[in-house]
């Protein structure tokens, strides 16, 4: 080989060694920080760097973006006297590369430790349920100060969140129990307004029902008396247009007298006056019809019915009759005689009524 071609081939490289240990390519969020000499001289920032080679080197190379810390979960004592573990996710970035390298040893080591310590004076002032219930104060708190004792390391605290907190085993069954009695309380309550108001509906119902049903029976009433009083008006005028004579109204008045000694009710009756006359009237009004062959038995009916109205006038005046009495019994007796002859007369008058117009029908024809 040439001697001349050696020192070239040396010379080269060396010049590349040389071009190699100058040039420093930076990536995008990141940054690298040079010493020279062992002193820091300076942060590469992103991009194309030149250095001395030889005389500078990097020392650290840190990245500038977010980034998420999740820590063990560690044991803490609450107000109460309660260990929990608590378990927290840490967001930082690093704002100053120099500090982060060289203001502390282990920045993420500090940020665990700072945390668990906060934590511990955090928690120790609050009992369970405040620890369980306060989440967004507790993270508050920790987020102040680590933010404020990372800011000399070159590191800003963006967010701490409080990922888990687990109480022992004990209060967790507790816990369970209480909110189970709890739900069933609630249950209760929810079921025991249901209650009451299906009460209150059903009681709702029943009055407007009645109401109902009670203005229903007052309209019926109302229109039955409407009825029973319109049918007394229209008998009243078909009497009065008809000009139904006495005999007709003697005749009816004698049919009802039979019907006054059949109700079970009656501890009294009276033997009305006017009984003489209505039987006069009947007999005298079949008697006309008839001729002279019934003459005689009426008169004979008329005479009987009025000594049983003569002895029987000191009744007329008095309304009622004592029953446990002589007089009274008589005066049963009188009226049972009466009612029965009464009976007996006017089934001859009908009797005798219809062998008249028997007689009389050949000699119309």
């Amino acid at each position: 080989m040439d001697p001349v071609v050696i020192p070239i081939l040396v010379a080269a490289l060396v010049v590349v060694f040389l071009v190699a240990a100058t040039v420093r390519i930076v990536p995008q969020a990141r940054r690298y920080n040079i010493e020279r000499f062992g002193r820091y001289r300076r942060t590469l920032q992103p991009g194309l760097n030149f250095v001395l080679p030889v005389a500078d080197r990097v020392n650290t190379k840190l990245d500038v973006r977010e980034q998420v810390y999740s820590s063990d979960p560690k044991p803490v004592i609450t107000e109460d006297n309660l260990v929990v573990n608590i378990d927290t996710v840490l967001y930082y970035q690093i704002t100053d590369p120099r500090a982060a390298a060289y203001e502390v040893a282990d920045y993420l080591q500090a940020i665990d430790q700072l945390t668990v310590t906060t934590l511990r004076n955090v928690i120790g002032s609050m009992d369970l349920e405040a620890t369980l219930t306060s989440r967004e104060e507790i993270n508050a708190r920790l987020r102040a100060v680590l933010d404020d004792a990372t800011g000399k390391w070159g590191i800003r605290v963006n967010r701490v969140e409080i990922k888990a907190i687990d109480p022992p085993n004990t209060i967790k069954e507790a816990m369970e129990k209480q909110m189970r009695a709890e739900r069933d309380k609630r249950a209760a309550i929810l079921h025991a307004e249901g209650e009451r108001q299906a009460k209150i509906l059903t009681a709702e119902g029943t009055k407007q029902k009645d109401i109902l049903e009670a203005q229903g029976t007052q309209q019926a009433m109302i229109l039955r008396a409407d009825g029973e009083s319109k049918a007394v008006e229209l008998v009243f005028q078909a009497v009065h247009r008809n000009n139904a004579d006495a005999k007709v109204l003697a005749y009816k008045y004698l049919e009802t007298l039979p019907h006054l000694a059949q109700s079970d009710n009656n501890t009294f009756w009276v033997i009305p006056g006017e009984l003489t006359e209505a039987i006069r009237t009947v007999t005298t009004a079949f008697g006309d019809q008839s001729g002279g062959a019934g003459l005689s038995a009426s008169a004979e009916r008329e005479d009987a019915a009025a000594d049983i109205a003569d002895s029987d006038k000191d009744s007329v005046g008095a309304p009622e009759i004592e029953p446990n009495s002589t007089l009274a019994l008589d005066a049963v007796a009188a009226a049972d005689e009466a009612a029965k002859q009464a009976a007996a007369a006017v089934s001859d008058a009908k009797a005798e009524a219809e062998a008249a117009g028997e007689t009389r029908l050949p000699g119309r024809r």
